[in-house]
């Protein structure tokens, strides 16, 4: 036991930042690898025109992601964010390997792939969830949406090394090429199994289990003030106490009963918005995006795809810089009033120009992604990490995630589709409105949580709940 607790001691919190938000990478990785995968496989499997096969086949991970984060959700609320997040690097390697090895049995071989993929979702799903869910538990209230950050730079991380290895790979038998694409995210899947092995169980979920003196070690290894650390038990358990008292059993009734409905609306809200939004068409389809605009062979603009990583990383990295400068709310509208303009631009000129230079959209789409990187993209999961009470925690960032993977899905599938009826333009105009649409959201249903800790955050949604029931005309 001496022996654990030392070995225990020696975990750095820089470890436990980096592990606890390592799982974007695999959320990243697989979000981007379709992206140069899938020119050479329509070409192995005679898919390019079969658009609803093709959007399947791309769509099927988010699939399977939407009740893979549900699932986790509830899992982890009884298990522990820590042993789920284990559990879906061993479901992500398992799935990973099976994507690459897929038979060649003429149709067939996209339905396997199609069930294969809708598998591995679930541990993308559930990662999706766990993540924010974690990182926040860690993470000091005045750091949280830096820390927090930490897993949008390693979820855009993670797509800019799938572009770099699918152009690497570009150039080997088609057949290889793709297969080695999808195989390889067994790589980060064992990374993240191995460094999870030494991370430390959230001290919120330890505390709510009865376990105070190993939630106290856990924060003693990320708090360096004794103060900060007893400040932040006695909330905890504070918390706790009064959902004891009131002797309250979560059910998926719960989320939406008055005390927490503000803050499950707003959180849930957020994370549909941030795919219905349109970001994963560009992430998935840039190559073809680029083809139809220009006539070239999608499976020569491999790079467009790692210009649009390299401008996600770069925005990362400022969102982490400006993450505790700025309010939530402002960084999100501001955020998603420029991204709908650079998707309605784009159709508004070429409705005013038909000779519009094809190239026009592709820029647009730089500009998009640019805002998308350091607005939207992070901070949906630091408001779904920090926006839920701990009561309803693992439930409401299962349901946030599930949503958002909905959302992902849709636009996975659909994009593919609708291009093949109407032009690119128009396309993006709608994705354009519902960017609108998102900002007035915002503005009207997400409540500020910059600075404030989980327990203040509750209380806002709390109060929220007591003004809606005695003002119901409001």
């Amino acid at each position: 036991m001496n022996v654990m607790a030392k070995a225990e001691k020696k975990i750095s919190s820089a470890f436990i930042y980096f592990f606890g938000s390592f799982g974007g990478i695999l959320f990243g990785y697989d979000i981007g690898v379709m992206t140069g995968a899938l020119p050479f496989l329509q070409a192995d499997w005679h898919l390019e025109n079969a658009a609803s096969l093709v959007g399947w086949i791309t769509s099927a991970v988010m699939f399977g992601a939407i009740f893979g984060g549900a699932l986790a959700g509830q899992l982890s609320d009884k298990f522990g964010r820590r042993k789920m997040i284990l559990m879906s690097a061993i479901v992500f390697m398992v799935f990973s390997v099976l994507s690459g090895v897929s038979p060649d049995m003429g149709e067939a071989s996209a339905y396997y792939l199609i069930i294969v993929r809708m598998l591995l979702g679930l541990a993308v799903g559930a990662a999706s969830a766990l993540v924010p869910a974690y990182m926040s538990e860690m993470a000091p209230a005045k750091a949280r949406g830096r820390l927090s950050g930490l897993n949008q730079t390693m979820i855009v991380s993670g797509m800019l090394l799938s572009y770099i290895v699918d152009f690497l790979l570009k150039d080997l038998p088609g057949e290889w090429a793709w297969r080695l694409m999808l195989g390889l995210a067994a790589v980060p899947a064992l990374i993240l199994f191995l460094g999870v092995l030494r991370l430390p169980e959230s001290p919120r979920f330890l505390l709510r289990k009865g376990d105070e003196a190993q939630a106290r070690k856990v924060l003693s290894y990320i708090r360096k003030n004794p103060a900060e650390i007893d400040q932040e038990l006695a909330s905890i358990k504070e918390t706790a106490k009064e959902e004891r008292q009131a002797n309250q059993k979560t059910s998926w009734s719960t989320l939406f009963s008055g005390k927490y409905r503000y803050l499950v609306i707003a959180g849930v809200g957020v994370a549909a918005f941030q795919q219905f939004q349109g970001a994963n068409a560009i992430f998935y389809y840039i190559p073809l995006i680029v083809q139809k605009a220009t006539g070239q062979a999608a499976s020569s603009n491999l790079m467009w795809p790692i210009v649009q990583g390299v401008i996600l990383v770069v925005g990362s990295l400022v969102y982490m810089w400006i993450a505790d400068k700025f309010n939530r709310r402002t960084l999100l509208m501001v955020g998603g009033a420029v991204m709908g303009l650079s998707f309605i631009l784009p159709a508004v000129i070429n409705w005013m120009m038909p000779n519009m230079n094809p190239m026009t959209i592709v820029v647009f789409l730089c500009i998009y992604v640019a805002f998308y990187s350091f607005t939207w993209a992070p901070l949906t999961w630091v408001l779904v990490g920090e926006i839920f009470p701990l009561a309803i925690r693992g439930r409401a960032s299962g349901l946030a995630s599930s949503f958002n993977w909905i959302g992902s899905w849709l636009v996975g599938l659909i994009f593919p589709i609708m291009t093949a009826s109407m032009p690119q333009e128009a396309v993006f105009a709608i994705f354009g409105i519902i960017c609108i649409l998102g900002v007035i959201f915002v503005k009207t249903c997400v409540p500020e949580t910059r600075g404030h800790t989980l327990e203040e955050i509750e209380e806002q949604g709390t109060n929220h709940g007591r003004v809606k029931a005695s003002n119901p005309e409001n």
